[in-house]
């Protein structure tokens, strides 16, 4: 449950964007007089108009949910506020210039802000972040830790360098690009989590 809460503003902002391609006047119609109420009027095309549709609810969707969580909890967890201020300075840069690029960089960044952190906490304060979330559950020898920190690092920095490649090197259509967004990032992080669960699997049993 967690996770599709977690998911929901992606969940969101792929919808969002398939109800206005199937609709894109209507679209342009909606986010030009949105737009202008804000200061950022400017001519919609209906081309522009469902990327700019997704990222106004992406945006909303992302404060929202660390309304709720904030509410709900007391405290918000540090990714969640780093999401936010990517995807309201990326997406904010998106409505400002009706340019997607900045809403495509968006996940790269992220996913390089993650394998940063990995990386950093290890080498700099000798912490492995991937020790510390899953000790409880599984008991490893030093080596293997190292190993998985060193599998996430590399997850994150390839999810990175695949978003760019899906968004900008094949002159892919923006569509293709929102759907590798929710259904190839989820998939692939699904597959690796999968993976390495089986692998890891005798030693969450012996625990």
């Amino acid at each position: 449950m967690k996770f599709l809460f977690d998911l929901l503003p992606v969940i969101l902002f792929f919808i969002s964007f398939k109800v206005s391609e199937g609709s894109p006047q209507a679209a342009a119609d909606l986010i030009g007089p949105l737009l202008g109420a804000i200061g950022l009027g400017a001519a919609i095309t209906a081309k522009q108009a469902p990327i700019l549709v997704a990222t106004l609810v992406v945006i909303l969707a992302t404060a929202m949910q660390i309304g709720w969580v904030w509410l709900r909890h007391g405290k918000v967890d540090k990714m969640l506020w780093v999401s936010l201020v990517l995807v309201v300075f990326f997406g904010g840069l998106t409505l400002i210039f009706q340019d997607e690029t900045f809403i495509k960089w968006k996940p790269t960044v992220l996913y390089w802000i993650f394998a940063g952190a990995l990386l950093f906490s290890n080498t700099v304060l000798k912490k492995n972040l991937i020790r510390g979330m899953l000790e409880a559950q599984m008991q490893l020898p030093e080596k293997l830790w190292r190993g998985l920190n060193l599998a996430w690092i590399g997850f994150f920095s390839v999810m990175g360098v695949l978003n760019l490649l899906v968004a900008f090197a094949f002159n892919l259509p923006t569509a293709i690009w929102v759907n590798f967004k929710l259904f190839g990032g989820m998939g692939l992080l699904i597959v690796f989590i999968v993976a390495q669960s089986i692998f890891l699997a005798k030693y969450i049993e012996e625990k």
